[in-house]
């Protein structure tokens, strides 16, 4: 049912226009404008049109797309459109849950919330000029983590984001690691706050969101020591990450960063041994790999991909990360879900769910797994010492502060992420040396 019904003057707007964007507060909010209607749909028989303009859900603006479809999710709701000008209110009935039969233009109407990180490896900064415009927008928004798997530093994440994705069960996210040692981290990403901002990643995991992350590698900035501290760090911070994908950064001929240069065939070698040994240890201590080379480092190090069951549930796939192994078995007619099993492609992991049963396998919701707080791996890995107050293992590892420095490959080893990651990394080397796990 369409009705025709100007606005009376003083008249309030919708609930979220009213307050203006909560992005950019004061500001007003665009509305979403309706693209395309479904032939046969609730929408079609209650007469929307491709341009309405829709102004409230029952009397409330949406902020994206998220909010729109929870608004919409309803057997009887009232649109307010714009047409020409005019104020439309339409009743929309729909029936055994049929879907509204709507599109709309885009997924965020209070615009997308960029990105105020510099990174010297900016893939957008090393564009060249004179294309679209929507080329160049740098988002740093948890949404379109949530939408799209676009990767958050989180250095723009608050409070109030953090309430709405437990609220909502915005799960998966996708976040930036890059370096658990803050000063690194934020030299990364030219933000003094990238040094504080993975206090959000602890937060949404002890909320048991499911979160993958990434560390995009720099030749010499933070590969080699820095990268081994990071995967220690993450053993001890952040062990239920679902997944972890090292990639290499791009490089364009229209790069202007003199520090940003392409992997040599031995670094990126360096890379896959390293992600290799890692995996090794996160097995003993998790009894998953979690951490995955792009696909990119076999290449450029002149190494076989490794087989398609090592990648779990293949959770990176976008990411690069175990694409090739799939491409092979889907164009060979391999049946990826049995050969995966649960975590497959097609699985939980890959899934954009809201508030769904986490999958044991891929992160999700382990606090019941969790080893934060109780050091990565059993005591006997930790022969200098005991536990500290917490439970955490004592630090163990004082060269830092004495000026002397273990060796570690025949160069000087600088071990960082606090007392706990030093433990993690002691004992990954005892792993390394043969003593083993009980």
């Amino acid at each position: 049912m369409l009705v025709l019904r100007p606005r009376q003057p003083g008249t309030a707007v919708a609930k979220s226009c009213s307050a203006g964007s909560a992005v950019y507060p004061g500001k007003p909010m665009a509305l979403p404008t309706v693209v395309a209607v479904t032939p046969g749909s609730p929408a079609d028989r209650a007469g929307v049109l491709p341009g309405d303009e829709i102004v409230a859900l029952d009397g409330q603006l949406p902020r994206d797309i998220i909010e729109y479809q929870l608004l919409a999710d309803q057997e009887s709701l009232v649109l307010e459109l714009r047409r020409d000008g005019a104020e439309l209110f339409v009743q929309v009935e729909r029936e055994g849950g049929e879907p509204l039969g709507l599109e709309v233009g885009s997924a965020l109407f209070d615009r997308v919330r960029t990105c105020d990180n510099h990174c010297e490896f900016c893939f957008i900064h090393q564009l060249p000029k004179g294309m679209r415009k929507s080329l160049y927008v740098r988002d740093d928004d948890y949404r379109l983590s949530f939408l799209y798997g676009n990767f958050t530093t989180l250095t723009r994440f608050t409070e109030a984001d953090l309430e709405r994705v437990v609220t909502e069960g915005l799960s998966p996210l996708f976040v930036s690691v890059h370096a658990t040692d803050p000063e690194v981290r934020a030299r990364m990403l030219r933000n003094r706050r990238g040094a504080s901002s993975l206090r959000w990643l602890r937060a949404l995991l002890d909320a048991g969101v499911e979160v993958h992350g990434q560390v995009v590698v720099c030749p010499g900035v933070n590969d080699d020591d820095v990268l081994e501290g990071t995967l220690a760090g993450v053993l001890d911070e952040y062990p239920e990450l679902a997944s972890l994908a090292c990639v290499p950064l791009g490089v364009s001929r229209f790069n202007h960063e003199s520090s940003m240069r392409p992997h040599s065939q031995g670094e990126a070698a360096a890379v896959v041994e390293l992600v290799e040994e890692w995996q090794g240890i996160y097995e003993k201590c998790l009894q998953r790999r979690l951490v995955y080379a792009a696909d990119e480092y076999y290449l450029l190090a002149g190494r076989p991909f490794p087989a398609l069951e090592t990648y779990g549930a293949v959770a990176q796939h976008d990411n690069g990360v175990g694409m090739a192994r799939a491409f092979e078995a889907s164009f060979s007619g391999r049946d990826l879900g049995e050969e995966l099993g649960e975590h497959g492609p097609s699985g939980p992991a890959r899934s954009r769910r809201r508030g769904g049963p986490a999958d044991p396998g891929s992160g999700g919701d382990s606090r019941d797994r969790r080893v934060r707080g109780q050091g990565a791996c059993p005591a006997d890995l930790f022969p200098l010492g005991g536990r500290g107050r917490g439970g955490r293992p004592q630090q163990l590892l004082r060269w830092e502060h004495r000026g002397r420095r273990p060796s570690h490959r025949g160069r000087p080893l600088r071990i960082t992420g606090g007392p706990a990651a030093r433990s993690s990394l002691l004992a990954a080397r005892q792993l390394r040396v043969g003593r083993g796990l009980p």
